[in-house]
């Protein structure tokens, strides 16, 4: 819009761009439609520039002088409507504040990045080309003033700062002061702050490349060119050079992760401009019932305070009775319609704005009384009437038609009947019309009055019904026009009374929070305002008043409908739609008409002024008085003056302009009075916006640039008492220098809120007191939801609503200023003047504020999100308040008011709930959220004498734990005679030939094979026969078995055992996806140093196929032993090892991590470890267990493979991956088997619940019974995941899962596995009882992160639910140490779990022998106390709790809960988080979030959620995830990555792997749907 300020154009192009804009922000016109039409009436007018296409406006604007000419021409061409926040004062205000905002150093705001299917167009300038970017200063503040000074000389304007700040950031990044790198960091960085301004230094400096790409930098495949950049400076010249994925050349960070350029340099800038000092720390706090202290807001010792004396209530004038005002409105109407029948009551428009019909006040009597006699009479039977006098009926009009309604209207009142005026619901489901919905259904309303055309439009169902909208109750509809009423009888005449104390009329009202009230007008209130208004505004018989504004409600009902009747008054109506067309329609009606008198809003002077055309025949002297509606709003001043300003030479006297004051509960709080005395200047008031928020007054000298300027609104109404009352508390006087809420006493306000007694008495019945605590006068007032003051002379000011008043950090803001703020942030052509909403959101016990805008559609991302960053500047520097969050959406998605307002309370319910839908979002939680917990001190170490006589003094145990005694068991154990298990094996062999050990099943159920302990026996010989032949292998040579889940792996297993081999258990590649699972499977036989694999034939192939030597070197691996091809004999005699001591096997496994390491098991820890399983499940040769675990590491392996051969029972294997295919297999299984112990992981659990949901009936018909299950324990590594393991119990307790049998295991790389099993707790086992379970507790989530452990009650807030992760396994000894000085602990602190047992792994197996590692994690001794065991670490975190239950021998039951991996904990603020906790709150907020995974980069939060939904959801989640990890954890997010299903990577286990995700963010592979960085 800026070419024409600059281009010659003809008044009357001029005048049509100026209606196209109307058109195409009022959405009659497609963008398309606007251009085309645009271009065509410029086009003729655009010089041609060589080879420049003149689609492309120029950006480059005349400085604009501030004539008066120029200023209208400026405002005509800011092309938008809605001004009434448009004040150039205020603009010029904003310029300052974001100028002064670039002194104080550039905020340096990172763009957010975005999937290019989620931007909303595809112009071609939308990214800046990869090549041709620069990082520069992330200028956010170009100014409009700037726009002029774009010289065409050599010399770029970008200002001086921008080569210090590289070399700052680049500093900050590689702690060097070398800038080479610093631009293949951030040439990524997908957008720059001033792109104009940069492409402006780009075109002209020198450049290697220029062609132009429209799509995002993809970084995956460009080529490496560099780019010479002189720098005006002279300084260094940056070349840059962008890697591939897989090079090695990728940036270090400090802690040298590889990064990726272009996230690493947006987070590294967000981390520089977080670093900035921020507002004085705060130093109160308040206690939020434990340790975490919330800082509290404590006001500020300087700041402004009310000094004045106390207020007296104003009284307006005496309500002066005049001998011939009528006894009730309906007497009114009786007399003039029987007088002058023939007089004008009402004309209508049609939208050509040619008059539609003409009322006369005869045909309203005549009508009116039809209505009535009809609603009375032929509405159900005579005896039973639908409707009886005070009856509630809804008035259901379309705003084109008032003449229906003012017959509906009068109608009711001569019935006697109270009309609920309401709006036309469009649709089923209209914004706020379920509210109202509410409001008939309490008023009890059954029937609705309408006109035809409006019956004829409403929705209809298939039948021709009506539907019966969402929330409102059954209506019956009833058409008013004549020509369906029937005439009433003769003799038949209304009852018309004197205006007494029943009720006259409802008017629905909407609240701060969408609910919709009614507040009753009485018909003495009716009357008596109709007559206070007749006095202060003058009106006399026969004056015609133009009305522009809604009929049905507040002013335009006022007055045109109501006092236009008492004075015989002609209205002439102006429709919205009419207004939408021609917008100067009222003017030219009141030349046309010489009407009197015209009710409008500031929004209709201000279209006025946009379509005004230079037209000779306006003369607005007739008007005396103009009155404007909502001049009660701050920024109306603005029109008011504007309009002044352009038709005071049309004849328009100054005096004539008269802003009111009103609310639905005290109607006219003041007007101003039109005076005949022009002498007399209306009051103004120039307050400070920082004393606003303080709630004082103080007129601003000093610092122009916040204020706010405010016009008055008249004095009290006639007859009228009114006050100023603190806004919260008690109802005192104000000092007169301090801001409160008008308070009116009157007889003409309304009396209560209809059905709300409560509401109604701190409303309509307020007692003001004074400062004694006296109240002032004996009658009650009525508060008018007003903010204000009154001024010298009884001038009513007002500074804003209640509704819309914000309580930031104890100070006062109003949202319509914050509006008027954002709206004067030039240059305004990314988003639509009258379609910003401000509301606060409640987050960690303070208001927030939140901006929505409507982007246009023509703007680009970059544009729009430099406009955000200054709008938050704007508003930081003008109103010394952080905006939490800024949203912009498409157009036309907010939802609207029936009049074409943004309808608040609904946007604020669609962004809290998450379907708002916006297309940018900026969040600023960092520099708003300033009542954070002080960051935890470390206190410096306590001694141990001190603990020792701490723990005696408080009664705390030292935490520690132990299974049952080993030595001490008696029990026919003949397993236990020998050392190692190849002799188990040989014995079973010998003894039990034919008892079957393993039965494997496939995925139909039925059983793949199955083996006896002979077989096995035999099978073992074969394969340690070809070992030592085929493999030539020695003892103790390391063997690879690649095998999927079977017998051929335990087979292998044995073999290796008997040829004296070290066996190691590998995962085959998964034939679907080689590439990232063979490397795997290769490192792990490289570090192991296996000096063959053993696999099946299937695997073999597959090793050597094609895509096979594609991921990896082919030729390196090691021999590979098909085991399908058996030799024949056996072998000569088996290995018996010398040693127990020796290893038996090797057990590799990938923590989450990241880090693969293989720990050492030998012959004596593998027989113990099978013999504490034993006791601790009580296995039998007699037992049937189901196992369907991975059986490659940890307790996994054991069960699968070694404990059937050591305790003689039958394992019946069911191979995971199986279940993909029939996820009922594994519990189909237990019940066809009768099993009464069963293992499975997460996964699996995960799986059933999953896949089975919805099956459980159909399971059940086919026979599916769990009830004879005792135990089904779930083998982890990590925290027992509750949630799972409780809605895997609810779900199949139909089919007879015991409540108490899901139990989980806890095992680790040190101790494969610590505690096993759930308890047979005393006689609970047997009995069966239900109850809550024994095993779970509640602890304080605020006093984990200071490693203290506090139980609470169940549902307490912060309240987090630990399980208990099963019985400590005989010979075990567990005790709970401070990871960092070794110390033991007490009861209630939470430290890492240290073991002790016979089955401990005897260190890690690694290639280079890192025996500094591994002597801490194996062999660590306490620093005090029993500083002789020696134990090994576990790596993670937990406590033990002495329980009231007692075990089997009686002892006192020791619990041992699992919170969490030490290296996966995440230190913040000084206290340590878990990432699952943060996860479960964020995976509650939407129902979207399927997964989510959370990790720490340069100590910033970096949250990954994978959204199941359309793209368009992905914007809403990143309010929503910022607010839940505030309230919920006292946490600040740095990033919301969100991405796909399935981009979180998951291991085997169904543990989240969230380093690999780290790595892969960093590197950019994520190719996420959005990122947002908060600021």
């Amino acid at each position: 819009m800026a070419d024409r300020d600059t281009l010659p154009l003809p008044l009357e192009v001029r005048d049509r761009l100026a209606e196209l804009e109307l058109e195409l922000s009022e959405g009659d016109i497609t963008q398309k439609g606007y251009e085309k039409k645009r271009s065509k009436l410029i086009g003729a007018f655009l010089p041609k520039a060589p080879g420049m296409d003149p689609s492309v406006p120029h950006e480059r604007r005349t400085p604009v002088t501030p004539g008066s000419s120029s200023r209208y021409h400026r405002r005509r061409s800011s092309g938008s409507r809605d001004e009434r926040y448009r004040s150039d004062v205020h603009t010029e205000a904003v310029q300052a504040a974001l100028a002064k905002q670039k002194e104080r150093g550039k905020m340096a705001v990172p763009m957010p990045s975005k999937r290019r299917s989620l931007v909303v167009q595809s112009s071609m300038d939308a990214y800046t080309p990869p090549g041709e970017e620069h990082i520069g200063h992330q200028d956010t503040s170009s100014g409009s003033e700037e726009e002029g000074s774009m010289q065409g000389e050599g010399t770029p304007t970008s200002s001086q700062g921008s080569i210090n700040m590289e070399n700052w950031i680049s500093r900050a990044i590689h702690g060097s002061t070398t800038s080479s790198t610093t631009s293949s960091s951030s040439t990524q960085s997908g957008g720059s702050g001033a792109a104009s301004r940069l492409a402006d230094v780009m075109g002209q400096t020198h450049l290697g490349k220029s062609e132009n790409h429209s799509t995002p930098p993809d970084v995956t495949g460009y080529t490496t060119d560099s780019i010479q950049v002189e720098r005006p400076q002279g300084s260094t010249t940056a070349s840059r050079a962008t890697p591939k994925y897989g090079n090695a050349e990728l940036m270090e960070t400090g802690d040298g992760v590889p990064v990726g350029g272009r996230v690493s340099a947006k987070i590294q800038q967000l981390v520089n401009t977080l670093k900035r000092p921020k507002r004085p720390p705060l130093r109160e706090f308040f206690v939020d019932d434990f340790e975490e202290l919330l800082e509290v807001q404590q006001p500020d010792p300087n700041q402004p305070k009310a000094e004045g004396a106390q207020m007296l209530a104003m009284r307006g004038e005496q309500l002066g009775v005049v001998t011939n005002w009528p006894p009730s409105l309906e007497a009114a109407l009786q007399r003039w319609g029987t007088i002058s029948p023939k007089a004008p009551c009402l004309t209508t428009m049609d939208t050509n704005g040619k008059p539609l019909y003409i009322l006369t006040y005869g045909k309203l009597w005549v009508r009116s009384m039809k209505v009535a006699y009809n609603i009375l009479h032929k509405l159900g039977s005579k005896q039973e009437p639908m409707v009886r006098p005070g009856d509630r009926v809804a008035l259901v009009f379309p705003n084109n038609d008032p003449a229906a309604f003012m017959v509906a209207f009068y109608g009711c009142l001569l019935a006697e009947l109270v009309p609920v005026p309401i709006e036309v619901p469009l649709t089923r489901k209209d914004a706020g019309s379920q509210q109202i919905g509410f409001l008939l259904g309490s008023c009890g309303v059954t029937v609705a009055l309408t006109s035809d055309a409006c019956h004829k439009g409403l929705p209809k169902s298939t039948t021709g019904e009506i539907p019966q909208f969402k929330g409102w109750p059954k209506l019956l509809w009833f058409v008013t026009e004549s020509k369906h009423l029937s005439k009433p009888p003769r003799d038949w005449f209304p009852h018309i009374k004197d205006a007494n104390n029943d009720t006259a009329y409802i008017e629905y009202k909407t609240c701060k929070d969408g609910s919709v009230l009614g507040v009753t007008v009485m018909r003495i209130a009716l009357l008596t305002h109709c007559q206070a208004l007749t006095q202060s505004c003058g009106y006399t018989e026969a004056e015609t008043i133009v009305n522009v504004l809604d009929f049905k409600k507040d002013v335009g009902l006022w007055h045109g409908i109501l006092t236009s009747v008492m004075n015989m008054m002609h209205v002439i109506s102006i429709p919205y739609s009419l207004m939408k067309v021609n917008p100067l329609s009222w003017i030219q009606k009141v030349c046309q008409y010489k009407a009197k008198v015209a009710c409008v809003k500031s929004r209709d002077m201000h279209w006025a002024l946009v379509a005004h055309k230079d037209q000779r025949d306006v003369n607005l002297s007739s008007l005396r008085m103009l009155v404007v509606a909502d001049g009660s709003n701050p920024w109306s001043i603005s029109s008011c003056d504007a309009f002044l300003n352009v038709f005071q030479s049309k004849g328009l006297k100054p005096e004539v302009i008269c802003p009111c004051a009103s609310s639905p509960e005290a109607l006219t709080v003041a007007i101003r009075r039109p005076t005949d005395d022009s002498n007399q200047p209306p009051g103004r008031g120039v307050l400070s916006m920082q004393g606003l928020s303080h709630g004082v007054i103080r007129v601003d000298s000093e610092e122009k640039l916040s204020v706010l300027t405010l016009q008055d609104v008249g004095t009290a109404m006639p007859g009228a008492l009114m006050c100023v009352v603190k806004p919260d508390g008690v109802p005192q006087l104000c000092k007169t220098d301090e801001i409160g809420e008008l308070c009116v006493c009157s007889v003409a306000t309304g009396t209560s809120y209809y059905g709300l007694s409560g509401m109604t008495k701190n409303t309509f019945e307020v007692f003001p007191m004074n400062s004694v605590g006296a109240p002032i006068s004996e009658y009650p007032f009525t508060r008018t939801g007003l903010l204000g003051f009154v001024g010298p002379g009884g001038l009513c000011f007002i500074a804003g609503k209640m509704d819309g008043l914000m309580v930031v950090g104890g100070r006062r803001h109003n949202a319509d200023d914050i509006v008027a703020t954002a709206l004067a942030v030039e240059p305004m052509k990314f988003v639509y003047r009258g379609r910003i909403a401000v509301f606060s959101i409640s987050v960690l016990h303070d208001e927030r504020i939140v901006v929505v805008a409507e982007q246009r559609p023509d703007s680009t991302e970059e544009d729009s999100f430099q406009w955000m960053s200054r709008v938050l500047q704007a508003i930081d520097g003008i109103h010394q308040v952080g905006v939490y969050c800024l949203a912009l959406v498409p157009s036309n998605t907010l939802p609207k008011t029936p009049l074409g307002g943004i309808h608040l309370s609904e946007t604020k319910q669609l962004f809290l709930e998450g379907s708002l839908h916006p297309c940018n979002v900026l969040m600023c939680p960092h520099t708003c959220v300033t009542n954070l917990p002080k960051p935890r001190q470390k206190q410096p170490e306590i001694g141990p004498a001190s603990v020792m006589v701490g723990n005696l003094v408080s009664g705390k145990r030292i935490a520690q734990a132990s299974g049952r005694d080993l030595g001490q068991m008696e029990d026919n154990d003949q397993a236990r005679k020998f050392l190692f298990l190849s002799e188990v094996l040989q014995w079973r062999a010998q003894t039990t030939p034919d008892h079957v050990l393993y039965t494997l099943l496939n995925s139909r159920g039925t059983i793949a094979s199955s083996l006896s302990c002979v077989q096995l026996h035999k099978r073992a010989e074969k394969i340690a026969t070809m070992l030592a032949e085929r493999g030539h292998l020695q003892d103790g040579d390391h063997v690879a078995l690649v095998y999927p889940p079977g017998i051929d792996l335990i087979a292998a297993f044995y073999g290796c055992l008997y040829a004296g081999c070290v066996p190691i258990t590998v995962r085959p590649p998964h034939p679907q996806n080689i590439a990232t699972t063979l490397p795997t499977v290769k490192m792990i036989v490289e570090v192991s140093r296996s000096a063959c694999m053993m696999t099946t034939a299937v695997i073999c192939k597959l090793l050597r196929s094609k895509e096979a030597s594609a991921a990896v070197d082919v030729r390196t691996w090691p021999p590979v032993l098909d085991t399908d091809d058996l030799p024949k004999k056996k072998p000569p005699l088996l290995y018996k090892p010398s040693n127990p001591d020796t290893l038996a096997y090797l057990d590799f496994s990938v923590s989450t991590t990241g880090m693969l390491a293989g720990v050492k098991m030998s012959h004596t820890a593998t027989s113990a470890f099978c013999r504490s399983i034993k006791l601790q499940c009580e296995l039998y040769p007699s037992r049937e267990v189901a196992i369907c675990l991975d059986p490659y590491c940890g307790l996994g392996f054991v069960i699968w493979c070694l404990c059937s051969v050591y305790s003689g029972h039958q394992s019946i294997l069911i191979p995971p991956s199986e279940l993909e295919v029939n996820p009922a297999l594994w519990l189909l299984a237990v019940s066809q088997y009768k099993v009464r112990d069963t293992f499975c992981s997460y996964s699996v659990m995960e799986l059933c619940t999953k896949g089975l949901g919805l099956q459980t009936e159909s399971l059940k018909s086919r026979g599916l019974d769990l009830s004879r299950v005792r135990t089904c324990v779930v083998v982890a590594e990590e925290r027992p995941r509750i949630a799972l393991t409780q809605s895997f119990s609810k779900l199949f307790k139909d089919l007879g899962l015991h409540p108490r049998a899901v139990s989980t295991s806890f095992g680790c790389r040190v101790n494969l596995a610590v505690c096993l099993q759930p308890h047979r707790l005393g006689k609970l086992a047997d009995q069966g009882t239900s109850g809550p379970d024994p095993t779970t507790v509640y602890v304080d989530m605020r006093a984990l992160r200071h490693d203290r452990v506090r139980l609470v009650e169940r549902g307490s807030p912060h309240s987090l639910p630990l399980m208990e992760s099963g019985k400590i396994l005989p010979g075990v000894r567990i005790i709970i140490a401070n990871p960092e000085t070794k110390g033991p602990l007490g009861d209630s602190h939470l430290g890492e779990i240290w073991v002790c047992s016979g089955h401990n792994a005897s260190g890690y197996f690694t290639v280079y022998g890192d025996e500094a590692l591994q002597s801490d994690h194996f062999n660590s001794r306490l620093s005090f106390g029993d500083t002789q065991t020696i134990w090994a670490r576990t790596g993670y975190l937990g406590f033990l709790r002495r329980t009231e239950l007692t075990d089997a021998s009686g002892e006192r039951h020791d619990a041992l809960y699992v919170v969490g991996a030490l290296d996966e904990a995440m230190e913040l603020r000084g206290m340590r988080y878990h990432p699952i906790d943060i996860e479960t709150s964020v995976i509650r907020t939407h129902k979207s979030i399927t997964e989510c995974a959370v990790f720490t980069w340069t100590n910033l939060l970096v949250v990954v959620v994978e959204l199941d939904g359309s793209e368009q959801e992905a914007l809403d989640l990143v309010p929503l995830v910022t607010n839940v990890v505030l309230e919920e954890h006292y946490l600040i997010v740095g990033v919301v990555v969100v991405v796909d299903i399935g981009v979180i990577p998951i291991n085997s286990r169904g543990e989240k792997q969230r380093m690999h995700l780290r790595d892969g963010f960093l590197a950019d592979q994520l190719d996420p749907i959005y990122v947002a960085y908060n600021m």
